[in-house]
């Protein structure tokens, strides 16, 4: 009677203390709901692209190479001072102090938005670490509830286990008692196994501005990201192999979370506007997420072999 009356203590205060834990969880959760991300006021961006025709462009100024990359000269394009730059070399030609004057107000226009790009870098930079911030906090909520789950069934098994032993001890009658062996055996068995589902408990998480949405379809149809931003995450001149940023992502994302399954991936909450996560969902989510904010950050190196140019030119 002491070990049924054990047993019934343990199962009330392992729940009692589960429940309190889940509900303080599901209250902190309710604030990921919308995303504080986004920026509080919308900034209507240029929606005109800077030109792909890298070919004509390099080939057009022809005269810069003397002085600048190729990418130097592209990103030149992009910024739109290319008028500036060839004014520097003309008037680098001349000697006298108005000309020097001359050098330098060009160079603080250059700069100038040099500064505005950097700028834009850190802001969408700083977007994608804070959504990845955002979904690891609702991926340790999931973790949280099938943890709970999990414990719960782990105690319950133990608990079946426990009470058929007992209830085998009393019953005097051989029969009854290996009935009641073998089915809290099995009872307990399945409580187990259920420890093992590979998805275990979903939540709903949304994400309207959704910046993974635009990467995954490679067109710029929202006003996610600056057009600068997003012509060198397309621009295949600014890669090794010759092929844009965001489409060597892609192709990694599609093989290694979604084993090449085209359909799949295309109909994947993490590129809608929100939906039902399980934890591998968000995980993959957040290393997305994690891989665009590296891939956002390396673009501050292409830019810096600009301004070592551009210091080379005037010094």
């Amino acid at each position: 009677m002491k070990k049924i009356l054990l047993l019934s203590l343990l199962v009330f205060l392992s729940t009692s203390c589960v429940s309190k834990k889940n509900l303080a969880i599901r209250q902190n959760i309710l604030t990921l709901r919308d995303s504080y991300c986004k920026a509080p006021f919308h900034y209507n961006y240029d929606e005109k692209l800077p030109s792909y025709n890298s070919d004509s462009i390099l080939l057009t100024n022809s005269n810069l190479k003397a002085n600048f990359s190729d990418q130097s000269i592209l990103m030149l394009n992009a910024l739109g001072n290319l008028d500036e730059v060839n004014e520097i070399i003309d008037q680098k030609k001349k000697q006298d102090l108005s000309a020097q004057v001359k050098v330098l107000q060009l160079k603080m226009k250059i700069n100038s938005k040099i500064t505005l790009a950097l700028s834009e870098l850190d802001a969408v930079a700083a977007e994608f670490d804070c959504e990845g911030e955002r979904v690891e906090q609702v991926e340790g909520y999931v973790d949280n509830l099938n943890d709970v789950r999990n414990k719960r069934l782990i105690l319950f098994s133990v608990i079946t286990g426990a009470a058929a032993s007992i209830a085998g001890g009393i019953v005097t009658n051989d029969g009854w008692s290996r009935v009641i062996d073998v089915s809290g055996g099995g009872l307990g068995a399945a409580f187990g196994l259920a420890t093992l589902d590979p998805k275990g408990k979903k939540v709903e998480f949304i994400h309207k501005r959704n910046l993974l949405s635009d990467i995954w379809n490679e067109k710029l149809t929202s006003t996610n990201f600056p057009p600068f931003i997003w012509y060198m995450y397309t621009e295949p001149r600014f890669s090794r192999d010759n092929v844009a940023a965001i489409e060597s992502i892609k192709a990694g994302w599609l093989h290694y979370q979604f084993d090449d399954d085209q359909k799949r991936a295309d109909s994947s909450v993490i590129f809608s506007d929100g939906g039902m996560y399980f934890s591998k969902d968000l995980q993959i989510r957040a290393a997305m997420l994690n891989q665009m904010q590296s891939a956002t950050r390396t673009i501050n190196q292409t830019i810096n072999y600009l301004l070592l140019d551009l210091d080379k030119l005037i010094l």
